[in-house]
């Protein structure tokens, strides 16, 4: 259930600002240095169970026309706060091709754990490689191999890809297949068009694009954490909403029902440069 969660928070991917307080007090993700001739969009997300708040996230993004970069936070909020600190920040850079991106380095961190682990993975010649500091006790039962992680990006750069048309096919703009490694479990997020729907965030308000993604899990998971079937039957609903005149697409609500009572992740504002 874990990933099931990692999967449709983000990443986005999604890995990925706020207090345990007021949603309006939320904090950003981190700052990125605005470079010349790029345009970028930063979207700030709440995530509830039921009807609790446990949640929030911002995922800060720059494009170029052959780079990339994008920095992101999730931190429990409400209810969630009761019962965990965890404050993650994560990173990534790359290269772009049109809606093709290639990461370069990735990399996040939990800043309220005590084990100060690093999760970093460089992409040489297109293979995800982990660079975990101080390394996991497990890498999964079996581990990733380096023919699973061949062509897979990290959480965040696939959330971005989504947006950018990565599984655009024919008519539709969500029919494909996208791989994913984390830094230790490797799957696929196999999207499927689900039409177009009314949406009302506090972010924005029309018809949206559901773009639903199903969870694939492939290797890097210890025994007692492989998703059951259960949680993989239920898909992961993407409404995705046009930005920039359309250039890119952006989730202003992620739902999915996997889990005690399912998983909401709504935007609460977006602004674009």
């Amino acid at each position: 259930m874990k990933h099931v969660w990692l999967a449709s928070a983000a990443a986005l991917g999604l890995v990925l600002s706020g207090s345990a307080g007021n949603a309006d007090d939320a904090v950003d993700a981190p700052a990125i240095a605005r470079a010349p001739g790029t345009h970028g969009v930063t979207v700030q997300y709440s995530g509830s169970v039921l009807i609790f708040q446990v949640a929030d996230i911002s995922i800060n993004s720059e494009f170029a026309d052959d780079t990339y970069q994008a920095a992101a936070r999730f931190t429990a909020a409400g209810l969630a706060a009761l019962f965990t600190d965890a404050d993650i920040e994560a990173g990534v850079s790359g290269y772009r091709d049109g809606s093709e991106l290639q990461p370069y380095r990735y990399s996040h961190l939990n800043h309220a754990s005590s084990k100060n682990r690093v999760v970093g993975i460089d992409f040489p010649e297109g293979v995800a490689m982990p660079d975990v500091n101080p390394p996991f006790g497990n890498m999964g039962e079996p581990a990733a191999s380096d023919e699973d992680r061949a062509g897979a990006r990290d959480p965040i750069s696939t959330l971005l890809a989504m947006g950018l048309g990565a599984v655009s096919s024919g008519s539709s703009r969500c029919d494909g297949r996208l791989p994913v490694f984390d830094g230790r479990a490797r799957y696929n997020l196999r999207f499927e068009d689900g039409g177009y729907k009314d949406v009302r965030t506090r972010a924005w308000s029309g018809e949206a694009l559901v773009c639903r993604a199903y969870y694939e899990p492939i290797s890097g998971y210890e025994a007692d954490e492989f998703p059951s079937a259960e949680d993989i039957a239920e898909p992961i609903d993407f409404w995705l909403a046009p930005v920039n005149d359309g250039e890119f697409y952006v989730p202003v609500k992620i739902r999915t029902n996997a889990g005690f009572g399912g998983v909401t992740v709504t935007a609460r504002s977006i602004e674009t440069y």
